[in-house]
């Protein structure tokens, strides 16, 4: 609770209820922007094109799930800053990414939100649990090193990764910071499921498994840093994809038919050990492993995100979980975009069509996301009056 300038107090707003419609809505928009970028041979918007579409997704539109999610409950103006700030810098890259506005505002947003998000972890007491500090700002920090490496300055420094190295480094990041946290949604949930229904459940949080697969990942984030030690990457990401199936399986879904929310939570953390293990293979085989890497962005972070949107705003607004069709319309969507993205990548005469249909299906999801948040966001308030 926080007061105004005439001491009347003032209620703090929940981050998502802000983050979430619009990084969905900005989700929604870039994909088919960046495909037309390349597509349509205008190379506009010019922010989209290359890398471009990927700094956004990550540092745009990752980024702002992570404010959502994190930052809780916050002091209007504090929400403000962050809000003003990573739209100025998302209209500003898309339109003008080589202007001094763009180059400084992104990593600004990034910086100011590991100023207040980080600290939030810090007060666990195993590393498995503070984890999740470290990697939101190491993430936040990728995002002024994508800067650098494309600054002219930097052309020549071997210390300093190129732009698409980047994107790899942050992804693999992203991998870890989902399986942490997915893995801190779906066990308790879970869990009490189960109880309910009279079934013991001995694996719940796993700590050998979730300890192994987080160290597995950490080791493969740091290794990510240097080229030379792509074999060993790769290797590590097949590993951590088997731990994440086994401990998928452990939990006992199938006891779960009934929440069909907490099955799509599954399928998410499931693409994530799809996407690691098709993504340690390219590495192994030398292969650039951006394009199965998209397995982990769209099918794990896709699913992930709109169902963990969908869940948190029901919750909050209705206090129940999302109805039955909108979690299997989300997890279809997202399988459909995800395979045909997959599908571009190895098929080259049917590119154009399998993009256009992953986009499009990419952005029916999230577009019907920012408007179901937004309408319960609403009904949530006209409960308060």
């Amino acid at each position: 609770m926080t007061s105004d300038n005439s001491g009347m107090p003032r209620k703090n707003i929940h981050a998502f209820w802000l983050f979430f419609p619009a990084a969905s809505l900005f989700a929604a928009l870039t994909v088919p922007l960046s495909i037309f970028s390349v597509l349509s041979g205008t190379g506009w918007p010019p922010g989209l094109l290359g890398a471009g579409h990927g700094h956004e997704l990550i540092f745009g539109f990752a980024l702002a799930l992570v404010a959502g999610y994190t930052l809780g409950p916050q002091p209007y103006r504090v929400l403000t800053v962050l809000f003003v700030l990573w739209l100025l810098a998302r209209v500003s890259w898309i339109l003008a990414p080589e202007s001094l506005a763009a180059q400084l505002l992104s990593p600004a947003f990034a910086l100011l939100l590991a100023r207040h998000a980080v600290p939030r972890f810090q007060a666990a007491k195993k590393w498995r649990n503070r984890i999740a500090g470290p990697l939101i700002l190491l993430l936040c920090l990728l995002s002024a090193v994508f800067w650098l490496a494309g600054s002219t300055m930097a052309a020549s420094a071997s210390a300093i990764p190129d732009s698409r190295r980047v994107l790899t480094i942050a992804i693999v990041g992203l991998l870890l910071l989902m399986t942490f946290i997915g893995g801190r949604i779906i066990a308790p949930a879970v869990a009490g499921t189960l109880e309910k229904q009279g079934i013991a459940i001995e694996a719940r949080v796993q700590p050998q498994v979730e300890g192994t697969l987080l160290a597995t990942l950490l080791l493969a984030l740091l290794l990510s840093f240097l080229p030379v030690a792509a074999p060993a990457v790769g290797l590590l990401l097949l590993a951590a994809g088997f731990l994440i199936v086994i401990r998928t399986v452990r939990w006992k879904l199938w006891h779960c038919r009934n929440r069909p929310d907490l099955l799509v939570l599954a399928l998410g953390y499931l693409w994530l050990a799809a996407g690691a293990v098709l993504s340690g293979l390219s590495l192994l085989t030398r292969n650039d492993p951006l394009a199965s890497m998209h397995l982990i962005t769209i099918g794990g972070l896709g699913t992930l995100s709109t169902s963990v949107m969908l869940r948190l705003a029901w919750q909050r607004a209705r206090r129940t979980v999302p109805p039955a069709w909108q979690v299997a319309a989300l997890a279809s969507g997202m399988a459909v975009a995800a395979i045909a993205r997959l599908f571009a990548g190895n098929t080259p005469f049917l590119e154009p069509t399998a993009l256009w249909l992953s986009a499009a299906s990419w952005s029916c999801i999230y577009g019907l996301v920012a408007l179901q948040v937004a309408l319960l966001f609403r009904h949530a308030q006209n409960r308060r009056k």
